[in-house]
């Protein structure tokens, strides 16, 4: 059911909820959290469909904030709020109010969200693209026990992750490192079965990926040991070696959701990892709202490349070989 809203206001679109609800034969509110999603005209309808997937999940009440603040003086200085409810259908789990927010009102969009927000339940905003410089003190991000930003989709995600280092805050977190929970998991479970000390660590991945560039900063958090970073071209993380005296421990996904694992004194073996839909990558970060520890480390830890070799070594390593 969609009901449409202009001119309007959070009290009529709270009404036109309940309107909704009841003519689709579910009066009570099931949900169990709200997602705030903030977006532009040109990115809302995918940011949706990945939150209305992720809401069969964890049914939300789903807020989709488009600010159009207007090209012209006039239009700057008017204020207005349509909305568009959706209940049943193509919402997923649960309900969807898009609300766009125009002239003047489009600096406050906290006040228009603050009084549609399930009450006693977690808030979770979500920043499909650009996302503000400081998200726990921007007015929405502020309103949030987590906070979720893509630096995946920026022009410059590497300046991008050095911006959210400098800023973080508890509950902050980030699609690029969400994307590695099943390569970490892979290598954790690797390390467990070599036993061994890893000596220095290799990530491969296209250019410029931030994804890749906190699988190295996580393997110097962790590890304490210098990463080198080989360029690739992928698609986004390509192979992991982690070098052990015994040999070298060996993630490698070249193309596709098919990657071998190599472990010193076993067979090889095939894992699927694929890479996934951006509404698993809510759906996971949905599963917990804790503060992040893992990334806020790995986010703030520094990357030591590994020692060049002196020529004369090198030399002698080739007259041995």
């Amino acid at each position: 059911m969609n009901i449409d809203l202009t001119h309007t206001t959070s009290s009529k679109i709270n009404a036109a909820l309940v309107e909704a609800r009841r003519a689709a034969g579910s009066p009570a509110v099931g949900m169990v959290l709200t997602l705030v999603i903030v977006t532009d005209e040109g990115n809302h309808y995918d940011a949706l469909k990945a939150a209305a997937d992720a809401s069969r999940e964890h049914p939300s009440r789903i807020l989709a904030v488009i600010k159009r603040p207007g090209r012209s003086p006039r239009d700057r200085r008017g204020a207005r709020l349509d909305a568009e409810v959706r209940v049943g259908g193509d919402a997923g789990g649960g309900e969807t109010v898009v609300l766009r927010l125009h002239g003047e009102l489009s600096d406050y969009a906290d006040s228009v969200v603050l009084p549609l927000l399930l009450p006693d339940a977690p808030v979770v905003v979500w920043w499909p693209v650009d996302a503000p410089a400081r998200p726990a003190q921007d007015p929405l991000g502020a309103l949030a026990q987590r906070r979720i930003t893509d630096t995946y989709a920026v022009e410059q995600p590497l300046e991008q992750l050095a911006a959210r280092a400098a800023s973080y805050a508890p509950g902050d977190t980030d699609l690029a490192w969400t994307r590695l929970t099943p390569w970490r998991a892979m290598l954790a479970a690797a390390l467990d079965q070599a036993r061994t000390e890893v000596t220095s660590a290799v990530v491969e991945s296209e250019a410029d990926n931030p994804s890749a560039e906190l699988l190295a900063r996580w393997f110097a958090n962790r590890l304490k040991v210098p990463v080198e970073q080989v360029v690739t071209d992928g698609p986004v993380v390509t192979a992991v070696r982690l070098r052990t005296a015994a040999g070298e421990i060996h993630i490698d996904r070249p193309e596709g959701p098919v990657a071998t694992l190599s472990i010193p004194g076993q067979p090889t073996r095939t894992l699927a990892l694929k890479v996934r839909s951006t509404a698993e990558l809510i759906a996971e970060e949905l599963r917990r709202l804790d503060p992040d520890e893992a990334y806020a480390a790995a986010l703030r830890a520094r990357v030591t490349a590994p020692a060049p070799v002196p020529a004369a070594s090198a030399k002698k390593e080739q007259k041995d070989v």
